[in-house]
Order: C-alpha cells, then sequence, then structure tokens
C-alpha cells in the first residue's frame, strides 16, 4: 500500500505486515535507525532475551524500576489482544493515535522502514516512541533468537538472558547448544549480562560467548538467587519476605534475574532500593502468564507452548491451588511445536480436552493428534473454534473444575479477546 499520511492509514500499514513473517537479520535495521538519527542512542536500554520467562522477567523489572519513581517504556511481544500491547510507557498501551503517527513518522523519514517486516517496524515505532517519552529506562524482549534479532540493532547498556530451552528448532538450531550460540549473542563488550540458571550446557556456551566480548556475567545461584521463601541474595543486597504477583515456582528464576538487573543499573546511577524491589514483585501483573480469571468454573490461561514451558505448568498444576482439582483443557497449537511431548506433558494431568486450531495461518490441524489425545486423556474431540472449544470445557468443568487454556499465546490471546468482547488486533 502507498506510505501512510495519517494515524489512521499508519495502523493500517502495519496491519498490512503479517506478524507471522519472520526475515532475521539486522542491515536493514541499521540503516533505518541511522535514518531516524539513531533514537535508540538517546535511551537506557535493558535487552532480554531467552526462551522462557522472557516477558514475565521484562514485567518484573518495569514493575521495580516504575515502584523507584522511573518513567520506563516496555516493548515486549507477541501481544493478546491488541497490538498497542507491546508498547508501554508507565505501564500503559500505546493508544491508537500515537501508534499510528509513529508509524507514519517512522516510514516518513526512513526509506528501510518502507521495507520492514511487522516486527521491525513496530521495533522502530517502539524505539521512537520511547525516545520522543523521553524514559528513564527502555526494556526491550528479544522477538527471536537474539543475533539477528531486530532488538539488537538497539545499543543496551545491560543484558539478561532467561531460561533457554528447545524452541524455534527451524531457524535457530537442532541442538540446545545451538540455540544458546544465537541468544547469548546479545551480549556486548564491557556491557553487564545477567544469566538465569541453566542446563550446564546452556551455561557453557554462554560463559563462553561472555568471555569472548568481554562482558562481565552475574549468573544465578552463583552469584544472585531467590528462593522459594522469598529471600534474595545478591550483589550486596538481602532482602527477605519478597512476594510475587505472578504465580508459579518458576517465576522465582525470572524475579531473580529482575531484582539483579535493578541491582546493575543501580550501579550505572539508577537510585532503586529494596522497597521499590518488594512493591514492584509484588505489584507485577503479565497477562497469559497462569492468569487466573474468576467465575463459575475458574480459568487459568496460560501461554505454554515449549517442552519447558509446560514442564512448568505441569509444576504448577501439582500445586496449590490446583492440586487435586480436574481440569478441563483448551488446546491449539501452531504446527512447527514438538506437539506429541506437549501432549504428553498435560494430558494425563487433564479430565478433558478440547482439540481447537488458532488464529493464525501456522495453526496445527487439531484433527490431526485426535488419536493420540485420545490415548492420553479420558475425554478429546476437536472443536471448530477456540469459542466452542470454551464453551464445552465450562460445560464439563462444572462447580468442583477449572478450565485450562494453554498450547499457544494466540489461544490465549483469542480467548481473552471472547472474554473482553472484543477481537483480536
Amino acid at each position: 500500500m502507498d506510505a501512510p499520511r495519517t494515524p489512521d492509514e499508519g495502523l493500517q500499514f502495519l496491519a498490512s505486515r503479517s506478524p507471522s513473517t519472520v526475515v532475521l537479520g539486522l542491515e536493514r535495521m541499521h540503516e533505518a535507525l541511522e535514518e531516524l538519527g539513531h533514537p535508540e542512542l538517546r535511551l537506557r536500554i535493558v535487552q532480554v532475551g531467552g526462551t522462557n520467562g522472557k516477558g514475565s522477567t521484562c514485567a518484573f523489572l518495569d514493575a521495580i524500576l516504575r515502584a523507584a519513581g522511573y518513567r520506563v517504556g516496555l516493548y515486549t511481544s507477541p501481544h493478546l489482544v491488541r497490538v498497542n500491547e507491546r508498547i508501554q510507557v508507565g505501564g500503559r498501551p500505546i493508544d491508537d493515535r500515537a501508534l499510528g503517527e509513529g508509524v507514519v513518522e517512522v516510514l516518513g523519514r526512513s526509506a528501510a522502514a518502507a521495507g520492514a517486516t511487522y516486527f521491525e517496524l513496530g521495533t522502530l515505532a517502539a524505539l521512537e516512541h520511547f525516545a520522543r517519552e523521553q524514559v528513564d529506562v527502555a526494556v526491550l524482549e528479544v522477538g527471536l533468537g537474539g543475533r539477528l534479532d531486530a532488538t539488537t540493532a538497539a545499543r543496551p547498556r545491560l543484558t539478561a538472558l532467561t531460561r533457554v530451552g528447545m524452541d524455534h528448532m527451524e531457524l535457530l538450531g537442532e541442538t540446545l547448544e545451538a540455540i544458546a550460540r544465537e541468544k547469548a549473542a546479545i551480549f556486548r563488550r564491557g556491557v553487564p549480562a545477567v544469566v538465569a540458571e541453566q542446563r550446564p550446557e546452556v551455561l557453557a556456551v554462554a560463559e563462553a560467548a561472555a568471555s569472548a566480548v568481554g562482558a562481565p556475567l552475574w549468573v544465578e545461584g552463583r552469584d544472585f538467587s531467590l528462593d522459594g521463601l522469598g529471600r534474595y541474595q545478591g550483589l550486596g543486597l538481602g532482602v527477605d519476605g519478597l512476594a510475587l504477583g505472578l504465580h508459579g515456582e518458576h517465576q522465582h528464576h525470572n524475579a531473580a534475574v529482575a531484582i539483579t538487573c535493578a541491582q546493575l543499573l543501580e550501579q550505572q546511577g539508577l537510585s532503586v532500593g529494596p522497597e521499590a524491589v518488594r512493591a514492584g514483585l509484588q505489584r507485577t501483573r503479565w497477562p497469559g502468564r497462569l492468569e487466573q480469571v474468576s467465575g463459575n468454573p475458574p480459568l487459568l490461561l496460560d501461554g505454554a507452548h515449549n517442552e519447558d514451558g509446560v514442564l512448568a505448568l505441569r509444576s504448577a498444576l501439582d500445586a496449590p491451588p490446583y492440586a487435586g482439582r480436574p481440569m478441563h483443557l483448551v488446546f491449539g497449537v501452531v504446527r512447527d511445536k514438538r506437539v506429541e511431548s506437549l501432549l504428553r506433558g498435560l494430558l494425563p494431568r487433564c479430565a478433558s480436552v478440547a482439540l481447537t486450531p488458532v488464529p493464525t495461518p501456522r495453526s496445527l490441524d487439531p484433527a490431526s493428534v485426535l488419536d493420540l489425545a485420545r490415548s492420553l486423556c479420558p475425554v478429546a474431540e476437536v472443536v471448530a473454534s477456540p469459542g466452542e472449544g470454551l464453551e464445552r470445557a465450562r460445560r464439563r468443568a462444572g462447580s468442583d473444575g477449572w478450565v485450562l487454556v494453554a498450547g499457544s499465546l494466540y489461544l490465549v490471546g483469542a480467548v481473552k479477546a471472547l472474554l473482553e468482547h472484543t477481537a483480536p488486533g
């Protein structure tokens, strides 16, 4: 389409790009940022990569810094219901007019941006918006991989690596070490790096990557920790009685990384302090990650879409308040995932499963896994849509059970849109 001139046309131009299109590489981003006058150089950037927990870690850090009184820009992906969720300042998503104007401005000043993908254009608009809003810190979540992700064209003052696992193998490599190399490539010379607890082979890759570029490295379990009783130790800080606003034992790893990032930012001149850490962790909210929706029956929405994510979800389901409660699953997934492993991890814990397509061209045909589902779960069926799956699961759950929605953030977003009576955008 023609170059947009109004905010509405800017939104339409962004929507004309497919979120599913992935073109890894930094040349176009570097060119566009130069044409835009390098907005990233006016920002104090924290870049967060990894496989699982990136978004939650960003949310924890955002909440801690806001509790300390700072103006924080937060850039994450994917969105669940509306694209505006991806770009936030002060905990508030960008409004339609500002997003549309941002796209128009980026395209008007950068010829390279005209060929940008959906994610690249969103990243450019986010950096411009954060620079214009004069945020104190910009927290950027890596979209995919790290080495060639659009966010890596920015110039971080601090990097972090959450837990690394098997995902996107078709783009990142078939081994854990290969994936870890792609993700640890966000480390920069002289820039501090914080690493969550990892499998030994991943930690070895991270340590080698940090050594190769001379990045100071802080590792969970060696340099800092946050235990299940809410006790954090690290970088000269000891805080007890910390409570997390996000559910699940795995969130302690994400919170530990976020606290350590805040401590390193304090060494760079930002005053944070233990009370901001305490308040920020408790206030953190991050939709679609063990998100509870009250009702009869209650709903549990979780974006687990790979093996490590399902392991974390299963661990949570075996603990209060879910232990012993029947779970009626609505499951949908994209076809490039290890679907059999996901089903074998989840279905034995569920009383029923409704298999649904998800709203993306990459959706797996649910009928292709029906036989496997029936071998793992007492009741398994294929439904035509997430809405039908939700209706069936609610009916089966009755007054004692829970409805669980998992397998894809696309699915979680579709269900949240149904609950909010809006359409995903």
